[in-house]
């Protein structure tokens, strides 16, 4: 969270009082004015001000970026947009609430999670391994593009209405998956964990149902996602 608050402002500074002489008003002076509009300043949760740069250096979709002088204030989400040119993720709410936005941080122990990018800075994800929407789908040297099975379940049960949350719904689809392929869970509890892995995800277009159904689909289509799957 950034620190948005402001030094009270005292009454000698709200207010000019009325004089009959010229000379006693004196110009405040410009280095304590420097001083206090730069303390007055948000500065991002790493406690740099925004227009300093931080060294990034970030692979995503496969492919290494960096290392780049970036923003402190960079959200994440406009550096994908602005300097890599990958616009598949969507900036919704710009609040961290509707999680369109969310990528993929891939862990060394095989793990994966969801982030959302339009509250987490460009120089948090330094180091790390992300995918995008755009690095799901793959290309074989012909050009032919061949969906995941999750975005193409989404196709087939038209889970989209508008389409603007569907790439983060798609995201966090993925990691459900890879997860439960990691650890998978009775068919009893299947319900359950879906609900709890689309659960951030907002639908403005209230199509909940189908992404529901599109996911329990693919999930007990996979092998190994659920122990007692027939």
């Amino acid at each position: 969270m950034t620190d948005t608050t402001h030094a009270p402002q005292t009454a000698s500074d709200a207010m000019a009082q009325p004089t009959n002489n010229a000379s006693t008003v004196a110009a405040p002076d410009a280095a304590s004015a420097a001083s206090a509009a730069a303390a007055a300043s948000p500065a991002p949760s790493n406690g740099r001000q925004p227009w300093e740069t931080l060294p990034v250096t970030v692979k995503i979709n496969g492919v290494s970026h960096g290392p780049m002088a970036v923003p402190a204030g960079l959200m994440m989400i406009d550096f994908l947009h602005e300097t890599l040119g990958l616009t598949g993720s969507r900036l919704g709410c710009g609040q961290g609430i509707c999680h369109a936005c969310v990528v993929i941080v891939d862990h060394a122990d095989g793990g994966s999670e969801t982030v959302r990018t339009c509250i987490t800075g460009a120089n948090y994800f330094d180091g790390k391994t992300v995918r995008t929407v755009e690095g799901l789908a793959t290309r074989d040297a012909d050009g032919k593009v061949t969906l995941t099975p999750i975005q193409q379940a989404f196709l087939d049960h038209f889970s989209f209405q508008c389409g603007y949350c569907t790439p983060g719904f798609v995201n966090a689809a993925t990691v459900l998956i890879e997860r439960l392929k990691r650890k998978p869970v009775a068919r009893a509890d299947l319900d359950a964990a879906i609900t709890d892995g689309l659960n951030d995800q907002i639908c403005r277009c209230t199509g909940y149902v189908r992404y529901y159904e599109a996911v329990r689909d693919v999930i007990l289509k996979t092998p190994g996602c659920v122990k007692d799957a027939k």
